[in-house]
């Protein structure tokens, strides 16, 4: 086993924003483990990606109870590499977790019940081999459970100290509302919003955004390439390792319609105008909001994430580049 040391340079490249009204500061783009960090992929590789992702001041790992496959083993995984890499750095992480999707059978394994919550968590910790998580989220919204009884067991949950902070995932902007008063009663910080958000899916403009602006509360969007689709792999079709070549698989190829790919390719002869490549531009687009606190990707590959980082030296927008991106999208 390599001993693992930082790169002292670290800090020196990434740049930061402020998380809503909190202390909290995010580094402009954070690693998600959803995928490649699982049983089934190959260990040293995610090892590898997590070094290069703190060596370049990527400060915030964002996993949840179900990442895979098989559920959990993301975060086994994870509690590998850390007990072997970054224990000796745990001040400088922000690690966080998740639990609102099917993770056990029978009626206690899902959605929003304090006794699901204050369970997973306990198991994530377990996994992961940490004393507490630097935010906890629920993952998304449950329709039958009351959502003070959600809140409340995200309240118990930073009292007992397993959590400093508390976010949710894809609640609507009325949703959000309601969570922020119920936790501002309690005393509980509201950290943040995990939201879906990319060029092609922007609901998040219906409300929330400002919602969240209102409240003081910070964002990070998850899925801003929409699963690989605002890259070049689709420029010319649909590659036999792609995602939309699975079977089964994140992404139904039927998206890749004749229309889409005539988007992608005008908007990609923007990004080449602006120096950036495709996914760059579809990443720092996002970041011309300053209520987005930081850009969530996830990668396979190293190189992956250098190019996502790369991409963060240009991040201004002109007038004239915004208009026409805009016109590309609302192409039919």
């Amino acid at each position: 086993m390599n001993t693992y040391t930082a790169s002292e340079e670290r800090y020196s490249q990434m740049q930061y924003r402020r998380c809503g009204k909190s202390g909290i500061m995010l580094p402009l783009i954070s690693l998600g483990l959803w995928h490649n960090f699982g049983d089934r992929d190959d260990f040293e590789n995610a090892r590898s990606i997590l070094r290069t992702a703190f060596d370049n001041g990527i400060t915030h790992f964002d996993l949840a109870n179900n990442y895979g496959p098989p559920y959990g083993t993301a975060e086994k995984n994870f509690g590998k590499i850390f007990k072997e890499d970054f224990k000796q750095y745990r001040d400088e992480l922000l690690i966080s977790t998740k639990a609102g999707w099917d993770m056990w059978p029978g009626p206690y394994g899902n959605f929003g019940s304090r006794k699901y919550l204050i369970a997973s968590l306990d198991q994530s910790l377990q996994r992961m081999g940490l004393d507490y998580v630097d935010i906890f989220y629920h993952h998304r919204p449950d329709p039958d459970t009351p959502l003070e009884e959600t809140m409340g067991a995200l309240d118990q949950i930073v009292r007992q100290g397993k959590a400093l902070y508390v976010g949710v995932s894809q609640y609507s902007a009325d949703e959000t509302d309601r969570a922020a008063e119920l936790l501002k009663k309690q005393g509980t910080p509201f950290l943040i919003h995990q939201p879906r958000y990319n060029m092609l899916d922007r609901w998040v403009e219906n409300g929330l955004l400002d919602t969240l602006g209102r409240e003081g509360i910070g964002s990070i969007v998850f899925s801003p390439l929409e699963q690989g689709i605002l890259t070049s792999k689709y420029l010319d079709g649909i590659p036999a390792d792609s995602r939309a070549a699975i079977e089964g698989g994140y992404l139904d190829k039927d998206k890749i319609t004749p229309a889409l790919v005539e988007k992608l390719k005008k908007l990609n002869v923007l990004a080449e105008s602006r120096g950036q490549s495709l996914a760059q531009m579809a990443i720092t687009w996002l970041l011309k909001d300053h209520r987005i606190s930081s850009v969530l990707v996830g990668v396979s590959k190293v190189s992956q994430l250098e190019d996502n980082i790369t991409g963060l030296k240009n991040l201004t927008f002109s007038p004239e580049e915004i208009e026409n991106i805009e016109s590309i999208l609302k192409q039919e």
